[in-house]
């Protein structure tokens, strides 16, 4: 299975669908797809993982740029929809407490809202 993923901006929240395998194959080309997300001082973005079934760890390394970049840039990333088998990983890897984490789209767009 191969990685696919697709930026939206609505309501003025940029939205990230992942789909399929983010590893160090594919990492490269999503992070250079992130890279305007956090440009606009207090940008917003949420990434929807509920299709995706793989992370390694460079695929965690890119989420983590990305919300290092939308914290210097006075934004806010919101991770959504995590697998069980995702979830384990980021939990493993202590991203969870990182980073911010909900399990539906509608969650993520409230934390946006608060």
């Amino acid at each position: 299975m191969t990685f696919q993923s697709e930026v939206l901006n609505t309501e003025g929240v940029h939205q990230v669908a992942l789909c399929g395998r983010l590893d160090s194959a594919t990492s490269g080309e999503f992070e250079k797809s992130l890279q305007s997300l956090f440009q606009s001082v207090g940008s917003k973005a949420m990434m929807d993982f509920s299709a995706l079934n793989y992370i390694s760890s460079a695929g965690l390394r890119v989420v983590l740029m990305a919300a290092k970049r939308a914290k210097q840039g006075h934004g806010q990333l919101v991770l959504h929809g995590l697998q069980p088998h995702v979830r384990e990983v980021f939990e493993i890897s202590g991203f969870l407490k990182i980073l911010e984490v909900t399990d539906t789209r509608e969650a993520a767009l409230a934390r946006f809202n608060s």
